[in-house]
């Protein structure tokens, strides 16, 4: 059977005299080396497996009884010790160490945050990586999955609350990122709970934000002639938005307006849900005659001159949105998000199917009902559907008794 034990290597002496306490992994007649980060100043300081002559000894050979018990669970998990060397069997110790240590929060939460970056999704990435970091202040440091129960959840939420000071819909947010990340565990089989941690923990629901604003506002918006050039570039993607189904900011920048139609996936849900929706979309004139304006010629893509990051850019439009919904007198808030909510009300009062709305907006097919599992939703659907739109916005008063007498019908259904 092979042994462990705490031992240094007077061999290995490190330049400065002093040396590394190493775990000795003994079988057959042969001796391999797990280095720690535990140093000692001399030979003197280590004396039958223990640390001693310093004034931290009793934390130092804590910490190394502990790792030296996790070693020796994990050698004692090997089965068929027999048929290894005292290498292999070093090596297998140590790679189920760093497989245990890639089944702690902070490290599935950090691999999730670098595979958003590469795709694109900075803004998610950015909230989980702020929930980690709150959850590592909770938890007092690296916590595993495994570890996770029910009364952690609660904990955390209060703490939350009462350290953090957050309001009801941030507590949501950060409890559903973290929800996500315990999820993800679940799915690359990182942790298998009897009791999953959010079994008594109900999330909060994100209220619905009222950023749609009123045909009349649009218009203004619309029609308005701003003299500084950042205000038209704040109207121009503004309305681009919302001619192109209420497309997301960062995914309109993506558009290769070269071509005649687009098609993409919603960078915000193409990492986090099932059935993820490919939009396609014929650039209606309207939208083309605006990205004539600012298109680079030899990317098709927007360029205004300016070298912002997105973060900064998403602000630098919403400030200017302000500014000019001041300038024209709208009392509604104004974002760049309203494009996309007052698209999306537009075309339900107007009886546009909610979903060819879904297709429009590139919201997922999950959870949509038995029916679209049938049934299809097709890009000539949703050109009309956004054809339709536009001609209510630039004809609003050609819909309006058909938009009273839906009103007075649905009052009567209800």
């Amino acid at each position: 059977m092979a042994t462990l034990k705490l031992t240094i290597f007077k061999a290995k002496v490190l330049k400065d005299g002093k040396h590394k306490i190493r775990v000795a992994v003994c079988h057959k007649r042969e001796t391999s080396y797990i280095v720690t980060n535990v140093i000692i100043d001399s030979e003197s300081q280590f004396k039958n497996g223990q640390i001693v002559k310093r004034p931290d000894a009793s934390i130092l050979n804590m910490k190394l009884r502990k790792l030296l018990n996790d070693y020796q669970e994990r050698l004692d998990s090997i089965k068929n010790q027999s048929i290894y060397t005292s290498s292999q069997l070093k090596n297998i110790i140590l790679r189920e160490s760093e497989q245990k240590e890639g089944n702690t929060f902070q490290a599935v939460c950090s691999s999730y945050e670098e595979e958003l970056r590469e795709n694109g999704s900075y803004r998610y990435a950015e909230m989980l990586e702020r929930n980690k970091r709150y959850f590592t202040e909770f938890a007092k440091g690296d916590f595993l999955l495994e570890d996770i129960t029910p009364e952690v959840i609660n904990g955390y939420s209060k703490f939350l609350k009462t350290r953090k000071k957050v309001g009801e819909t941030t507590n949501g947010i950060m409890m559903r990122n973290t929800k996500t990340i315990i999820n993800r565990g679940i799915k690359k089989r990182l942790v298998r709970y009897d009791v999953h941690p959010f079994i008594d923990f109900q999330i909060s629901s994100a209220p619905v934000r009222e950023l749609d604003i009123p045909v009349e506002s649009f218009n203004k918006i619309r029609l308005s002639e701003p003299k500084e050039k950042r205000l038209r570039i704040a109207r121009d993607l503004f309305c681009l938005s919302f001619y192109l189904g209420g497309i997301n900011l960062i995914d309109l920048l993506q558009v290769d307006f070269r071509k005649s139609e687009l098609e993409y996936i919603r960078t915000k849900v193409k990492n986090t849900t099932n059935g993820t929706m490919v939009t396609r979309l014929t650039i209606p004139h309207s939208a083309q005659e605006i990205a004539e304006r600012w298109m680079n010629r030899n990317t098709g893509r927007l360029d205004f001159g300016y070298k912002f990051s997105y973060d900064n850019l998403i602000r630098y439009i919403t400030r200017l949105l302000k500014s000019l919904a001041k300038n024209l007198r709208i009392t509604e808030k104004v974002v760049f998000y309203s494009a996309r909510k007052s698209f999306a009300q537009y075309a339900s009062e107007i009886g546009i199917p909610d979903g060819i709305i879904d297709y429009c907006l590139g919201h997922s097919d999950k959870s949509k009902g038995v029916i679209r599992y049938y049934t299809k939703v097709r890009q000539k659907q949703a050109d009309m559907a956004i054809a339709r739109v536009i001609d209510y916005v630039n004809n609003p008063e050609k819909y309006k008794e058909y938009i009273e007498l839906r009103s007075d019908i649905m009052l009567m259904r209800g």
